[in-house]
């Protein structure tokens, strides 16, 4: 298991009046004592170096310190597991809501009412406030426009086209981005019709899944598949790149929004839960709170290119180029459910 601990200090320590009142909007009865409670232990999935922006925030707003702790999503939840009552952990932080999902399974979430949290969309937090979604993260297709025509596509379903053999390409099965993807499925169409897509769209797949979401793209802009299954932060990354080669992919890929006549695009998110045996649970809670302040979503939107779960925060101008689309709605707690059963299926369809 490969963890890294770090201490984020960050340079603001001293708390205002005025940010607290922005930033944590609670029941008159709510307690806290800031003086005791001057740090938050934060497991997070999330290796993006532009969090520390997140944390320097929080700090200058609480003075309350984020001490770190990374990982992969599935070896911070054994840890908590095997720390057990005894766990440091206050915050786990995942990108996937499938992985927030068997966290709850295991038992490790606390349930966190806030009046602050209502403004994430309820489909994208868990009913009793286990977890909250704190990014969306559309899953689309990019397309070489030199050999795709975007009036071609249409759907996820249409992908099985037999139009469309030998030009998908697609990370492995084994990553949660495409299990929740089929989450998604077996939601709307049922097992056995989505385990018949599954098979089609290996059927039709330019080459074996192999290395990530950037790496589909970069394929099919060298001609190697003509359609990346991709989430839309991967092409952004790439725009704004200062490398040539990246640039070069950038003008040959573009984006398309599927199912934008019928449900909408498949979204996931990146979200977090307070531990049950955390042992600062009141500032977990305002750590929880400041993340989906104006501030925090414009941090997740500009510097790591993702949508923001908060209404009238504005998306990065590079994530605006691709559009706006219609989201599905579907509750994200759907693809942690129903990931057991899309596991089975992409083994059965022969997905690597």
């Amino acid at each position: 298991m490969t963890l890294k601990r770090r201490a984020f200090l960050g340079a603001g320590a001293a708390a205002t009046a005025v940010a607290l009142g922005q930033l944590r909007q609670r029941p008159a009865n709510a307690q806290f004592n800031f003086r005791r409670q001057r740090t938050v232990n934060l497991y997070s999935a999330r290796h993006y170096d532009v969090d520390d922006q997140l944390y320097e925030g929080f700090r200058a707003a609480t003075g309350i310190r984020v001490n770190l702790v990374e990982a992969e999503s599935d070896q911070l939840i054994e840890r908590i597991k095997s720390e057990g009552q005894n766990s440091p952990a206050d915050v786990l932080m995942t990108v996937d809501a499938g992985r927030l999902w068997r966290a709850e399974q295991e038992g490790l979430f606390q349930p966190v009412n806030s009046a602050a949290l209502e403004v994430i969309p309820d489909n994208l937090r868990h009913p009793d406030g286990l977890w909250f979604g704190l990014t969306k993260r559309a899953r689309v297709l990019m397309y070489n426009q030199a050999t795709v025509d975007p009036a071609e596509l249409s759907t996820y379903e249409d992908l099985v086209d037999p139009k469309w053999r030998g030009r998908i390409l697609t990370r492995s099965s084994n990553h949660v981005y495409n299990q929740s993807l089929v989450g998604s499925m077996i939601a709307v169409h049922g097992v056995d019709e989505t385990e018949a897509w599954a098979r089609g769209l290996v059927a039709n797949l330019a080459r074996e899944p192999q290395g990530g979401d950037t790496d589909q793209i970069r394929a099919a802009a060298a001609g190697l598949g003509d359609i990346a299954l991709s989430n839309t932060y991967y092409l952004a990354r790439l725009i704004k790149s200062d490398r040539p080669e990246d640039q070069a992919v950038a003008e040959t890929m573009r984006v398309f929004f599927p199912n934008q006549d019928d449900r909408g695009t498949h979204v996931n998110i990146s979200g977090a839960g307070v531990i049950r045996s955390a042992p600062n649970a009141d500032a977990a809670v305002q750590f929880l709170e400041y993340l989906v302040s104006p501030e925090a979503q414009r941090i997740f939107a500009e510097a790591n290119n993702e949508y923001p779960v908060v209404e009238g925060v504005a998306i990065d101008s590079v994530v605006a180029s691709f559009g706006e689309f219609k989201a599905d709605s579907l509750n994200a707690a759907v693809f942690g459910r129903n990931n057991p059963e899309a596991l089975r299926i992409t083994d059965r369809a022969g997905w690597q």
